[in-house]
C-alpha cells in the first residue's frame, strides 16, 4: 500500500508544486474535482479545478502529499523507522495484527480472495453480507474472548473499534508497519544533562587522552570535572559517572583497540568520497596468512606450517595469484606474486579442456599463441592499485621499486581497518571452509579446537598442496556463485568470478599484455657496484664473475647521478649462486656465477641466511681466504650440518631442519621463477641440474607439476665428493705418476739370506730369478715359477740353493 496515490475524498495531492484536496471523485466516469488546500486562487483564477484520473496519472508532477504526521518520526528530525527496527517478537506481533486487520478489511487474512485459507471467509467476516463496521465489531468481540494472558502476549488485549480504524489508516501509508506501536520506535530522549559546556569538556578530554597513554574511564571522568571547573567555574553541573560513561560509549565507541591504533583511527577524516570499483585490475587486494593445514616439507618429510600469500581482484573476486612459502614470505615472494598477476597461468598436466581459457571474444588458441603455452581459465592483467596491510614485507624499499617498475600504486590499508580489504579476508575464510577443513592435517582456528595429532595427520607435501589449491581455484572458485557479493548493477543475478570477468571484457575489451621474461630481473634487489678486473663484482660478501663483464672491467660505468660510475647488478635473495648483470650495449641479461662454485659439480641452492652463516664462520675461525673457491668446503660443511647427511633427522635441531627445508624450497621457487632460456645460457649443465625442481608457478613450458622428494641430502653428498675430487685433481695436475712397487719388494732387496752375484749356472734342478739388479737369486725346488729365469736378459746365477 505504501507509495500509491490515493484519490479518495479528503486526501491531499501535489500537482505542479501546489497542494490540492480531493473534494469529489466519480470512479464510474473518471472525473476528479480538486480544491486548493490553502484557499488561494488556482491557475484558472478559481479555488477549484476539475480534471480526470487519467490526466493525474500521466501528469509529470503529480504525487502524494508528504505527510505531516504520517509516521511517528515525521517533523522530529529523525529518519523514518521500518520493520527492520523491530525485534523478532515485535515483527511477529505486527504480522499477526496485520492478518487480523486484513480479515476485517477484506474478509481474508491474506488480504485477497486469491490466497484464501480453508474456511474463509468465516461467518461474520464475509464482505458479501457484512459491512465493514459489522466486521470490526465482530473482530473486537473475538479478541476480547481470548484469555487475558494470551491477548497480552500477542499485543491484542486493548484492541477497540478506534484501534482498528487507526491501524487501517496507517497501513494505507506505511504498509504492515502501520500496525506497530509508536512506543517501540519512539525518539530517544538523549542526555539533557549534557550541556554545551560539558560537551566541550568531553571532546577536550578525548583529544588529551588520545595523546596520553591509555587511561581508565574513571580518570577520564576526573579530567572532565577538572576541565569544567577550571574553564566554566564550579557552578556548572556535571552529570554522574554512569551518564558520562554512556555518552563516551555512544560518541567514541568501546575503545577496545590499542592506544596507537586509536590515534591512527582518530586522524582519519571521512572526506565523503569513496572508490567505486568498476573494472578488473582496478584494485587488487594482497594479504598473507598462515595456512590452516600442516604439510610435509620436502627435505626431511616433517610436518611444517606454510604461509599463503593471496592476490584477489576486488571487482570480479577472482583469485588471480597465490604462493605458498615455508615458514614466512619475503619481499621477493610478494614481488613475484605481483608478477604472477600479470602472467597467464599454464594449463597443467591432468587439467581437462573445461579448465582452459573460457572467456568469449578472445579464443584460447590466440591466448596460447601469445603466451607460448595453453592457458588455464584464470584472469591476468596489470594491476592498477594494490591494497596491502602493514606487514614488514609490504613496507620496504624493494616493494617501492616494484611499484615503479609495474606502474602500480601500492596503497596500504588503514591500521586495524579490515573493511579496506574485506574481500580478501572473506576469501581466506571461504577457502578454509570450502577446502582446507576437508584436508588431513587441518589445525582449526584455535589451539583449543585443534585435533589430537594434526602433525601426524599431515600427508600432503608443499608441491602437492600448491597443485591442489591451484586446481581448486581454477575449477571451483572461479565458477562459484558469488551470492550476497554480487555486483551492484545486478544484485539479484547469478554471477561468478568468470562471468563477471567475461562481462567486463564485453564492456571495456581485454588488453592482452603479457610481460617480458626479463621482468623477473627488474623485480630483484639492485646493487650499485664497481667491477674488479680479476675477481668481478662483490655482492653481499660474495664475488661473482662471468664473460659478460669482460668488456667493462677496465673502466667505470657511464651512469650519472647519485651512483655515478657504478654498475647495477641484481641478486635473488633465495638463490645466491648467481647474480644478474644487464649488458648496457645490448640490453641482454647475463648470469654471473659465484666464484666459489665448482666448474662441474652440483651445489645445492643457498640463500642470504646461509651466506651470513658462512661469513660469520669464516670470521670466527680466523680464516683469510684468497678466493671464494676456498669458501666452498666451509659452505658445504654448513649445508651438510657438520655431520653426515644421513644423520640429519636425529642430530639436527628442529629449527636447523626447518631452515634447511626453507632454503631448499626457496631455491626451487627461484629456479621456477627464473626465465630458463635467457638466464641459464651462461650456466653450466651441472649447475642447471642442481636447481631443477618445478614449484608450480606461472613460468614457461606446459606447467606440468612433478611431485617428488627434493634430495637435498644427496645433493650435499655429491657436492662434497665432487669438491674433494676436484682438489685432488688440481694437486696432481702436471706431476708424473709412478706405479707402486710389488708386494715384498723391500724384503727381497734387504734380505740377509741373499746370495752375492756370480757366474750363471744352468743346472737343471735350479731355477733362477732376476732381482732387477743384474743378478739372480736361486730358489731350489720352487714349483710355482717364482724362480724362473729372466727370458729377456737370458741371465741367472746358475747356482742351486743348498
Amino acid at each position: 500500500m505504501s507509495g500509491l496515490l490515493e484519490l479518495a475524498e479528503g486526501t491531499v495531492v501535489v500537482v505542479a508544486g501546489q497542494e490540492w484536496v480531493v473534494s469529489l471523485l466519480e470512479p464510474h466516469t473518471g472525473r476528479v474535482r480538486l480544491r486548493r488546500r490553502d484557499g488561494g486562487l488556482g491557475g484558472a483564477g478559481s479555488a477549484e479545478m476539475s480534471t480526470t484520473v487519467a490526466a493525474l496519472v500521466n501528469h509529470p508532477d503529480c504525487r502524494a502529499c508528504p505527510p505531516t504526521s504520517a509516521g511517528w518520526d515525521a517533523g522530529r528530525g529523525v529518519q523514518p523507522a521500518g520493520l527492520e527496527d523491530l525485534t523478532d517478537h515485535q515483527r511477529a506481533v505486527v504480522r499477526l495484527r496485520f492478518a487480523h486487520l486484513m480479515e476485517v478489511e477484506t474478509g481474508y487474512r491474506s488480504g485477497s480472495a486469491l490466497a484464501a485459507l480453508p474456511g474463509e471467509p468465516r461467518p461474520g467476516f464475509d464482505p458479501g453480507c457484512c459491512t465493514l463496521q459489522d466486521r470490526r465489531r465482530a473482530k473486537v468481540a473475538e479478541l476480547r474472548g481470548l484469555g487475558e494472558q494470551e491477548a497480552a502476549h500477542l499485543g491484542l488485549n486493548r484492541v477497540s473499534l478506534r484501534t482498528l480504524e487507526r491501524w487501517a489508516a496507517r497501513c494505507r501509508r506505511l504498509g504492515v508497519f502501520g500496525c506497530a506501536n509508536g512506543s517501540w520506535v519512539r525518539r530517544r530522549g538523549g542526555h539533557p544533562s549534557v550541556g554545551e559546556d560539558v560537551r566541550e569538556a568531553i571532546f577536550a578530554v578525548r583529544q588529551e587522552t588520545l595523546h596520553r597513554s591509555r587511561v581508565s574511564m574513571k580518570t577520564r571522568e576526573r579530567l572532565i570535572h577538572q576541565y569544567v571547573r577550571e574553564r566554566f567555574g564550579p557552578q556548572v553541573a556535571v552529570p554522574c559517572s554512569e551518564t558520562l560513561r554512556l555518552v563516551w560509549l555512544e560518541w567514541f565507541g568501546r575503545g577496545g583497540a590499542r592506544q596507537r591504533y586509536e590515534r591512527s583511527a582518530a586522524r582519519v577524516r571521512y572526506c565523503g568520497e569513496h572508490v567505486v570499483v568498476h573494472r578488473p585490475g582496478q584494485v587488487v587486494a594482497l594479504d598473507t596468512t598462515q595456512l590452516a593445514v600442516l604439510v610435509r616439507e620436502e627435505v626431511f618429510g616433517e610436518p611444517a606450517a606454510v604461509t599463503l600469500t593471496l592476490a584477489l581482484d576486488v571487482y570480479t573476486h577472482s583469485l588471480v595469484a597465490f604462493r605458498l612459502t615455508l615458514v614466512s614470505d619475503t619481499a621477493t615472494d610478494v614481488a613475484m606474486v605481483l608478477r604472477d598477476v600479470m602472467m597467464p597461468l599454464p594449463l597443467r598436466e591432468g587439467w581437462g579442456e573445461e579448465m582452459e581459457w573460457p572467456y568469449p571474444g578472445v579464443p584460447a588458441a590466440v591466448v596460447a599463441e601469445f603466451a607460448g603455452h595453453r592457458v588455464a581459465g584464470l584472469p591476468f592483467f596489470t594491476p592498477e592499485t594494490v591494497t596491502t596491510d602493514h606487514g614488514a614485507v609490504y613496507k620496504n624499499h624493494q616493494l617501492v621499486e616494484v611499484q615503479r617498475v609495474l606502474g602500480a600504486n601500492i596503497l596500504p590499508a588503514r591500521v586495524l581497518r579490515p573493511v579496506d580489504k574485506a574481500a580478501c579476508e572473506r576469501a581466506f575464510a571461504a577457502i578454509q571452509s570450502l577446502l582446507l577443513e576437508l584436508l588431513p592435517g587441518f589445525r582449526g582456528v584455535d589451539v583449543a579446537d585443534r585435533g589430537a595429532d594434526p602433525e601426524g595427520d599431515a600427508v600432503l607435501t608443499i608441491t602437492e598442496m600448491e597443485h591442489l589449491i591451484a586446481t581448486w581455484i581454477v575449477k571451483v572458485w572461479q565458477n562459484r556463485e558469488l551470492g550476497e557479493h554480487a555486483p551492484a548493477w545486478d544484485p539479484g543475478g547469478r554471477n561468478s568470478p568468470n562471468t563477471l570477468f567475461a562481462v567486463a571484457m564485453g564492456q571495456g575489451g581485454f588488453s592482452m599484455q603479457i610481460p617480458d621474461p626479463q621482468l623477473f630481473y627488474q623485480l630483484l634487489p639492485a646493487h650499485r657496484l664497481k667491477i674488479h678486473g680479476g675477481r668481478g663484482v662483490k655482492v653481499k660478501g660474495l664475488w661473482y664473475d662471468g664473460q659478460a663483464l669482460d668488456p667493462y672491467r677496465d673502466g667505470p660505468s657511464q651512469r650519472g647521478g647519485r651512483f655515478g660510475g657504478s654498475w647495477v647488478v641484481r641478486r635473488d635473495p633465495r638463490d645466491r649462486r648467481y647474480a644478474y648483470f644487464q649488458d648496457p650495449g645490448t640490453g641482454q641479461w647475463h648470469t654471473l656465477r659465484w666464484n666459489g662454485l665448482a666448474p662441474d659439480g652440483e651445489v645445492p641452492a643457498f640463500g642470504d641466511a646461509r651466506v651470513v652463516d658462512l661469513l660469520r664462520a669464516v670470521k670466527a675461525r680466523g680464516l683469510a681466504p684468497r678466493s671464494d673457491a676456498e669458501l666452498l668446503p666451509l659452505l658445504l660443511e654448513l649445508i651438510g650440518g657438520h655431520i653426515p647427511v644421513a644423520s640429519w633427522p636425529t642430530q639436527m635441531s628442529k629449527n636447523q631442519r626447518r631452515a634447511h627445508a626453507r632454503e631448499a624450497a626457496q631455491g626451487r621457487a627461484a629456479d621456477s621463477d627464473r626465465p630458463a632460456a635467457s638466464t641459464l645460457a651462461d650456466v653450466s649443465p651441472g649447475d642447471r641440474a642442481a636447481g631443477d625442481g618445478p614449484d608450480g608457478h606461472r613460468t614457461g613450458g606446459d606447467g606440468a607439476v612433478e611431485i617428488r622428494r627434493v634430495r637435498r641430502d644427496v645433493q650435499a653428498v655429491e657436492a662434497v665428493d665432487a669438491d674433494r675430487r676436484r682438489r685432488r685433481e688440481q694437486v696432481m695436475a702436471g706431476r708424473r705418476v709412478t706405479p707402486p712397487p710389488r708386494l715384498g719388494e723391500t724384503l727381497r732387496r734387504s734380505s740377509p739370506f741373499r746370495l752375492p752375484a756370480g757366474e750363471h749356472d744352468t743346472g737343471q734342478h735350479g731355477t733362477g730369478e732376476h732381482d732387477g739388479s743384474g743378478s739372480g737369486v736361486s730358489r731350489g725346488g720352487d714349483p710355482s715359477g717364482d724362480g724362473a729365469v729372466d727370458q729377456e736378459s737370458g741371465r741367472g746365477d746358475g747356482r742351486q740353493a743348498r
